[in-house]
């Protein structure tokens, strides 16, 4: 499973202009994120990716782009750490940002010496940006799921292996709620309408830079 731009920004929170931003490298420093299924046309994120964009998210929140670029860099260049993004757990506080453990943490802009971390975030979890919530990662409305081992984490109905996608454009056609069993055995209206609200929420993410180009 690969997500688009569209799909990325629904689950991570980022816009639609700060995925494309962070792809390229701005003069010395790397980019914040390749996708690592295509970088370029069509550009599709992996549910790795999907993770770390949720940690630049929060980090963006608390700490500059600058500040996180050379987080980065100090991450990958200074410390050789070369996993996937999403291995990491990296916190921002106070004027830096820390790669970091359950009791540990090295400072990874100030290139300090260990310091011990008390909050650590769940990138997994659902937290407000800008006024919207951005949704559980793994459970991103109520019977909708995102499991990698389940269609290689597309967002399903929860229990099933049926695209939420495939039922929300049934809802879409016209079809009512609680006919979508007939379609799908074993899904319910309620099903139905979650993955429907889905599908208006990750719509809303194109919509919202639509009208921001046009103002």
């Amino acid at each position: 499973m690969s997500y688009e731009p569209k799909l990325a920004a629904a689950l991570s929170g980022a816009t639609l202009r700060q995925l494309s931003h962070w792809r390229r490298a701005t003069g010395e420093r790397g980019a914040v994120l390749v996708p690592e299924i295509s970088a370029s046309r069509p550009v599709l994120y992996s549910f790795r990716d999907v993770v770390a964009l949720r940690a630049c998210v929060r980090l963006r929140e608390e700490a500059s782009l600058q500040k996180i670029r050379r987080a980065l860099s100090t991450l990958r260049e200074g410390l050789d750490e070369r996993e996937h993004l999403s291995a990491y757990r990296l916190v921002a506080g106070g004027d830096t940002i820390y790669l970091a453990d359950p009791d540990h943490a090295v400072d990874l802009v100030r290139s300090k010496g260990n310091v011990v971390i008390h909050d650590m975030v769940d990138v997994l979890a659902p937290f407000y940006r800008g006024g919207r919530r951005i949704p559980d990662l793994l459970e991103p409305r109520p019977h909708v799921s995102i499991d990698p081992a389940v269609r290689g984490g597309e967002p399903v109905v929860e229990g099933t292996r049926i695209p939420a996608t495939e039922v929300a454009a049934l809802l879409r056609d016209g079809v009512p709620p609680e006919q979508i069993g007939d379609y799908y055995p074993g899904v319910t209206a309620e099903a139905a309408r979650g993955a429907a609200d889905f599908a208006d929420y990750v719509d809303s993410y194109e919509d919202a830079e639509i009208r921001q180009a046009a103002s």
